[in-house]
């Protein structure tokens, strides 16, 4: 379904704002709703020396947006049994500075390792190899100690990148093509920019002209951020986090990504990071993605998983506001055209539970086990949704009870009460 001419006048108003304010050679947007791509739209005719207006299909650079799918093999490679989050660097690379790190602390940035790898800026330089990143690392150079506080580190990325290549036995982009981009059909993704594609720039801040970067193999670094890709395929991206495609990961392990893991002091409570995604707190909604930026080249990746819209951003300059456009863009959308609420179809027949349906009580207080979408929801004085793990064994999925174990326990063929965390709840009240 497309959009209303009043909301896709109000989206490329914010499209031209951004390139007219940022100064932005072009900048090229677009909207999700529903899995679909429901909306386009560029501003600004030198991507390239043609002068032409970009269009969806031209390619750009899009920076830590490539992180996302590191993350996504990291967490491929622990549903496989490969790793443990917990697991020390070391442990999978052997001999390394900052080997008791974790997993988990590299993806969500906590780990206190210094942001950049050692030598010149390795963003606007020819890459390394893995041996020779490494060789330069230096644990004096930390920026504090794990868990202390979120401090981004593009150099974690570069060890998760060689961790998985390693337990898969395969290069890192060899991995992210067979295992994210071929299943999401993501064909104009691709590690060296393929026609078209834009050119990246710097605007100089008082002349005004325009200033090619260069774009160089980012070698060790590229997990971090080295892929090039278009507003088609980053809508393909972005509705694969709305709907997650199970080839690629599960959906409890996207919803394990888009947890909080750290904060970003410098945002108050507004931002934090979950495992290998930037979240936003945008109240009462969250949403989950990426930023990206690579000399001459910035992006923008979010979504709102439970309204189910998104929006995808990209712009051919070293600076402006181009990450941060693709937040507005899902206001505006939202504003203007708000989701319909999900259409109300019958539940599935459960294959087990259904004898645990209607009220419990928490002593007095009232609770209820009902089904939503096919899952067991638990409401009231505690709340969680219930997966089955065998006969008479469920576990939380989220809030205060995520990863409890419920337990019924029987008195002959009768409930005689649940037990969950050590939470009694009975069919009638205290006394009854």
């Amino acid at each position: 379904m497309s959009l209303r001419s009043d909301t896709a006048a109000a989206l490329y108003a914010e499209i031209a704002a951004a390139q007219s304010e940022g100064k932005l050679p072009s900048v090229n947007g677009g909207v999700i709703r529903d899995g679909a791509l429901v909306w386009t739209g560029a501003r600004g005719r030198f991507a390239s020396a043609g002068g032409a207006l970009p269009g969806a299909d031209v390619q750009y650079r899009i920076g830590s947006i490539t992180k996302t799918l590191t993350a996504i093999l990291v967490l491929q490679c622990r549903d496989d049994g490969l790793l443990s989050l917990n697991d020390a660097v070391g442990k999978h690379l052997p001999g390394i500075a900052f080997g008791d790190r974790t997993v988990r602390q590299l993806l969500a940035h906590s780990g206190g390792m210094n942001a950049e790898p050692e030598g010149p800026w390795w963003e606007r330089n020819p890459g390394v190899s893995f041996d020779q990143l490494t060789a330069a690392m230096d644990e004096s150079q930390a920026a504090g100690p794990a868990d202390r506080r979120h401090h981004y580190s593009n150099l974690g990325y570069g060890l998760l990148g060689e961790i998985v290549a390693r337990l898969r036995g395969s290069s890192w982009w060899e991995l992210a093509q067979e295992r994210i981009l071929a299943p999401l059909e993501m064909r104009r993704t691709t590690y060296f920019p393929e026609a078209p594609a834009a050119q990246g720039f710097s605007v100089h801040p008082f002349s005004g002209q325009l200033v090619p970067e260069p774009a160089y193999d980012s070698g060790a670094m590229a997990p971090a951020g080295q892929l090039w890709s278009t507003i088609e395929d980053l809508a393909r991206y972005a509705s694969f986090w709305i709907d997650p495609v199970h080839e690629v990961l599960s959906r409890e392990s996207v919803e394990e990504m888009a947890a909080p893991v750290a904060s970003d002091p410098r945002e108050g409570l507004t931002a934090s990071y979950g495992l290998g995604l930037r979240l936003i707190a945008d109240d009462p909604h969250l949403l989950i993605g990426h930023t990206g930026s690579m000399p001459g080249f910035l992006a923008g990746l979010f979504v709102d998983r439970v309204r189910r819209i998104g929006a995808v951003t990209l712009g051919n300059a070293t600076y402006g506001r181009v990450a941060s456009l693709a937040p507005d863009l899902v206001r505006i959308l939202a504003a203007y055209e708000p989701p319909l609420a999900q259409e109300w179809v019958p539940e599935p027949t459960l294959a087990q539970g259904t004898d645990l349906l209607g009220h419990w009580y928490w002593g007095n207080t009232p609770l209820t086990i009902s089904v939503s979408a096919g899952i067991l929801q638990l409401s009231g004085g505690l709340t969680t949704r219930l997966s089955p793990l065998g006969p008479d064994l469920y576990q939380g999925r989220d809030g205060y009870l995520a990863g409890e174990k419920l337990h019924v326990i029987r008195d002959g063929d009768t409930i005689s009460h649940l037990n969950i965390a050590t939470f009694v709840l009975t069919r009638t009240p205290y006394g009854g």
